[in-house]
């Protein structure tokens, strides 16, 4: 079976995209994306799994554990770095909206319960990776070293310029040498422009797994092994996806390795100049 999973494919009801570990054939990572009507609520138990509450479009409300966390959101994926709420596992999660929006819930098996937490959208660090036309935007919002508080969970955002490589040069997180950590991985695919869409390529080296293939937007891709990249944003449609991530090892990390034949690509960002496009986005709005 194909590691694409296109738009559509997970709907649950309303909901765009439902995936457990037990769908994507592996342990521990997860990905929920909800909808929420024009002054809906929503209750949400986590059971065995930590989670991001992260708005991809409108605001929220978060009631966990007591903790009340008004998220403002944003406009789009593209419009602006957005706040967030940690929820932990064996957790009641109630979520409701004035005037609808939009939710990534990416999530992760976890053993220990930690409190829930709010990020705010100024506190994101925003990186700008690469160089020349594999220039992108990284969004670390829940990633080791800018955000511990969480048990197996990491998620970052991507932003790639429309004509731009990303996820390049083609790396793994996997249990072969000389990766130094296991994680699995899925990539949750926004393209802005209704006819937009852009390419993503998975493979591992014993040829097992060889994919390529056309995203478009709301398209799920899961990562159980092998070198991953490049994801290209066809011109004039830039992409976005979410990554998130989570294994087995003791500590949190996104660890990862290149592909040797390619891992030369990156000596030479040095001699190039980033592409003036990057930062797309911070806290305060579109920056270009």
């Amino acid at each position: 079976m194909s590691l694409h999973r296109p738009h559509g494919t997970l709907e649950d009801g309303a909901d765009p995209v439902r995936l457990t570990p037990e769908d994507a054939g592996w342990t521990y990572t997860g990905l929920r994306v909800l909808r929420l009507a024009a002054g809906a609520r929503r209750t949400l138990a986590t059971g065995e799994f930590e989670a991001f509450v992260l708005p991809l479009s409108g605001s929220v409300t978060v009631d966990v554990d007591g903790e009340r966390y008004p998220l403002a959101g944003r406009e789009s994926v593209f419009a602006r770095v957005t706040d967030f709420a940690y929820v932990p596992r064996d957790a009641v999660v109630e979520l409701s909206t004035v005037d609808s929006c939009e939710l990534a819930l990416p999530m992760a098996r976890c053993t220990r319960r930690l409190a829930p937490k709010y990020g705010p959208a100024e506190r994101v660090p925003v990186e700008v990776r690469g160089a020349g036309n594999a220039t992108r935007q990284v969004t670390n919002f829940g990633v080791p070293g800018v955000w511990d508080h969480a048990d197996k969970l990491n998620a970052c955002e991507l932003i790639t310029p429309d004509g731009n490589w990303s996820s390049y040069p083609p790396h793994k997180h996997d249990d072969t040498e000389p990766c130094p950590v296991v994680n699995e991985e899925i990539y949750y695919f926004r393209i802005e422009g209704a006819a937009g869409f852009g390419f993503h390529r998975t493979y591992t080296a014993d040829g097992a797994i060889d994919e390529d293939v056309t995203v478009r937007d709301g398209d799920v891709f899961l990562i159980p092994r092998g070198y991953h990249g490049p994801c290209v944003a066809a011109p004039g449609y830039p992409m976005y996806y979410l990554n998130v991530l989570a294994g087995p090892g003791p500590e949190r990390s996104m660890a990862f390795c290149d592909d040797p034949a390619h891992a030369w690509v990156r000596d030479t960002w040095a001699a190039q100049q980033p592409d003036p496009r990057c930062p797309v986005t911070n806290a305060e709005g579109r920056v270009r």
